[in-house]
């Protein structure tokens, strides 16, 4: 299995279960603010929020709360200043953590998470640390009902750099500056687009079982419960088992 296809398959099935358990609004409506102020407020010229609309209706978020918060992002209505920033993580078993945060009190936040990072067996990193062992790469997800052959000319003519079959979804790798395009692609040639987000893949990966597996993912959750963290990549590489099984 490709590296990006193992990143991918890992993510989902994480997905699936941090999807049962509940995740916060808070998360999706901060997204959304920062989308809007950084790129405007209209879905057909900024991907990024089109894709942060996605994600708020595929969270049954009410469509009154979805535009209040593009409003405050733009500065229709009054809003919290939110900031990015990516901190870097020595995990368990030797992994490798970016945590993508937004934020209206830096300090706050970054003392939190040193908390719960130490609290889990790992370090926080210096800038530059472990941002390296990551790649920027868009990604794309297709039922796998779909034609292949037609699928892979599609994408593959519009910029893609490869699809591969993971269980339920067909996977397009593209670059990052290309996941627009390929996605209108797909759409205009009749495609059912699942999900088109930009991911942070590891560029290898760390096979972890036993207690080195339940700690990485111990901090994981740990991280994803905090309501300015959105998103968590790692390099672990870990069975499926034991992640359904957590």
């Amino acid at each position: 299995m490709s590296g990006h296809s193992k990143w991918a398959t890992i993510r989902r099935k994480k997905e699936k279960i941090d999807a049962a358990r509940g995740r916060s609004f808070s998360k999706v409506i901060k997204e959304l603010t920062i989308a809007a102020r950084m790129g405007g407020g209209d879905q057909e010229g900024n991907p990024r929020l089109r894709q942060a609309i996605d994600a708020a209706k595929a969270a049954n978020m009410p469509a009154g709360n979805i535009e209040r918060a593009i409003l405050k992002g733009t500065g229709d209505l009054e809003g919290v200043n939110y900031e990015e920033v990516t901190y870097e993580i020595y995990g368990p078993g030797g992994t490798a953590l970016l945590i993508d945060v937004t934020t209206d009190n830096r300090n706050r936040c970054v003392s939190e998470i040193r908390y719960i990072v130490s609290r889990n067996n790992g370090n926080m990193g210096e800038s530059g640390s472990v941002n390296w062992m990551f790649q920027r790469k868009g990604i794309i997800h297709v039922p796998l009902s779909a034609d292949e052959d037609s699928l892979m000319l599609t994408a593959l003519d519009a910029g893609a750099d490869d699809i591969r079959a993971e269980d339920d979804l067909f996977q397009i790798t593209t670059p990052p500056d290309q996941l627009e395009g390929v996605r209108s692609s797909l759409l205009k040639a009749g495609f059912a687009v699942e999900s088109a987000t930009v991911a942070k893949i590891p560029q290898t990966y760390i096979p972890l079982g036993g207690s080195h597996a339940r700690q990485v993912l111990r901090l994981m959750d740990a991280l994803d419960e905090h309501d300015d963290v959105q998103q968590v990549w790692c390099n672990c590489d870990i069975a499926a088992e034991i992640l359904e099984a957590e």
